[in-house]
């Protein structure tokens, strides 16, 4: 193992120090009296923190004696960036730093806004394809279209050099009011565009529409700012188009705002029902009900979860799960169930510090155990046999709850759903593992789209986009494409593959016309095993 200089050792203990000494004041501030079931004072804050100096004071002499006698020139602050990572990370897995970049764009992510130029585009083969424009958005009033391919951004080139995909995003965005040049190869033509950017609101409700006559089905991707606005939005017009019944999709959905689950949780349940509480060694219980005004709770709800719904979906699905509200399809949610306070530094950084834990109205504590492969908790889940088997779910008879209805639900980590749904691998074939590999439909439609699109341009409804479907012959012109990718099924994989890959190229073709999801989502409903599963039951 290689030794650390003397001017690493350096950086690292000062910063270490000011984690300290920040860690001190949080604590300080912000520790409230608890008291022991007797009744006795178990710790003040006063005391606590004169502990925790008492602790910290032979590395405070270290530090403030290499600060006065170290020989050469210490830059702490270039190593202070890299080592606070290191030290968040012993507090748990959630605890972070955040460097001034990281920072605004995690916090554009919650927010649900950034500066940009208003498109959204896809990497199919090393080009930028603009797969959708934003309706009033900067690059709409300048006239870049959807098929666009972006080979430029400033004059420097995109196309044709391995970009990344977030890199590309990154330049694109920028402050308000600031130009960004764009060059784009449309039909063999290269046009320019000078755009001047704005703010672009980003949705978190991917979704919504009438799966049939009874039943909604919304698609959450993220709890922003403004989840709960665009949700109670989409409800109430499904309400008017004869909804009863709702199909909430969190999967994917890997939290956000607290206080969006809260507002959604308090549409569904009635007065006094807890929807979730939080406690810490530092935070005293601090519960959270329902206050009975909701405007669904007479709507039957089915919630659709996977290993990848984290934090705030959890929060909702439990709340749904213990208050014996709703139904949750799917697989085990992914168990984050930490709350993290922010603090923001003058720089812009900042740290998101774990300051409590959520428990559903049960008891149950959301947070799955912290271990060595943490990080390949899901990677396990595949190998252990859980994505495809109920029993394969390890859990804990030590931390049975049951519900006021009586069904038993368990603790330990994540929400295991009331209906298991497996991974259907029924439909999967050689041919279709290495279309996959290729993402031979994706670069399909990519080149579909470029044949089709003005005509796809004009689709505007579902209507039109199923009319337009059936006068395609997608078996052929997919089969002619796969061959010359030296890709050919036998009879036997085709028949056990072909309906699930044409509804796939159906579905996708839908998202690159003006409906985009709700051109997608419809389609991709008809093969979904978990949707389909909840749709029948």
């Amino acid at each position: 193992m290689k030794r650390p200089d003397r001017k690493q050792v350096g950086g690292i203990l000062i910063a270490v120090l000011l984690i300290v000494g920040l860690a001190i004041l949080i604590q300080t501030l912000g520790l409230r009296e608890r008291r022991a079931a007797g009744g006795a004072p178990v710790v003040s804050a006063e005391q606590a923190a004169a502990g925790n100096r008492q602790n910290w004071s032979k590395l405070t002499v270290i530090l403030d004696n290499i600060a006065a006698n170290y020989v050469d020139t210490l830059d702490a602050a270039k190593v202070t960036e890299e080592i606070l990572p290191l030290i968040l990370a012993q507090l748990d897995p959630h605890s972070v730093y955040l460097s001034p970049k990281d920072l605004q764009s995690a916090d554009e992510s919650l927010m649900g806004e950034f500066f940009g130029i208003g498109i959204q585009f896809t990497v199919p083969e090393d080009t930028a394809v603009v797969s959708n424009v934003i309706a009033g958005g900067p690059a709409e009033k300048v006239g870049i279209l959807s098929g666009d391919r972006i080979v430029q951004v400033n004059d420097a080139p995109i196309a044709g050099v391995k970009m990344s995909q977030d890199s590309m995003v990154r330049l694109m965005r920028g402050p308000k009011n600031t130009h960004v040049k764009i060059g784009v190869l449309r039909e063999g033509e290269s046009v320019s565009f000078d755009i001047v950017r704005s703010k672009i609101s980003e949705k978190s409700v991917d979704v919504a529409f009438m799966v049939n006559d009874t039943t909604g089905y919304i698609k959450l991707s993220k709890f922003t700012r403004t989840s709960y606005t665009e949700f109670i939005k989409a409800a109430v017009e499904l309400r008017a188009e004869g909804m009863t019944r709702l199909l909430f999709d969190l999967r994917g959905n890997s939290g956000g705002f607290m206080d969006q689950a809260l507002l959604m949780c308090n549409e569904f349940l009635e007065q006094g029902q807890l929807v979730v509480y939080l406690e810490g060694a530092h935070r005293k219980r601090e519960e959270y009900k329902a206050d009975g005004r909701g405007h669904l709770r007479d709507i039957d709800l089915a919630v659709l979860i996977d290993e990848n719904s984290a934090s705030s979906s959890e929060i909702f699905a439990g709340a749904m799960q213990d208050n014996d509200r709703g139904t949750i399809y799917g697989l085990r949610s992914f168990g984050k169930g930490l709350v993290q306070e922010p603090i923001y530094f003058t720089d812009g950084s900042g740290i998101r510090v774990t300051v409590a834990r959520y428990h559903t109205p049960t008891g149950r504590c959301i947070q799955k155990p912290y271990s060595d492969d943490y990080a390949y908790d899901i990677y396990d889940r595949y190998l252990s046999g859980e994505m495809m088997s109920a029993d394969s779910i390890k859990v804990n008879d030590s931390l049975k709850f049951v519900t006021p209805g009586g069904k038993v639900v368990y603790g330990g980590g994540g929400i295991i759903p009331d209906v298991f749904v497996p991974l259907d691998t029924t439909q999967v074939t050689d041919f279709l593992v290495k279309c996959n590999r290729q993402s031979l439909q994706y670069k399909f439609v990519n080149r579909f789209s470029d044949a089709h699109r003005a005509r796809l341009r004009s689709i505007t409804t579902r209507e039109a986009l199923d009319a337009f479907l059936k006068t395609l012959d997608l078996k052929k012109e997919f089969l002619s494409f796969a061959a010359t990718r030296d890709l050919r099924p036998t009879a036997q994989e085709w028949s056990v593959s072909g309906e699930l890959m044409l509804t796939q190229l159906r579905a996708m073709i839908g998202r690159t016309t003006p409906l985009d999801d709700l051109g997608f989502y419809p389609i991709y409903l008809t093969i979904d095993n978990t949707a389909q599963t909840a749709l029948q039951n």
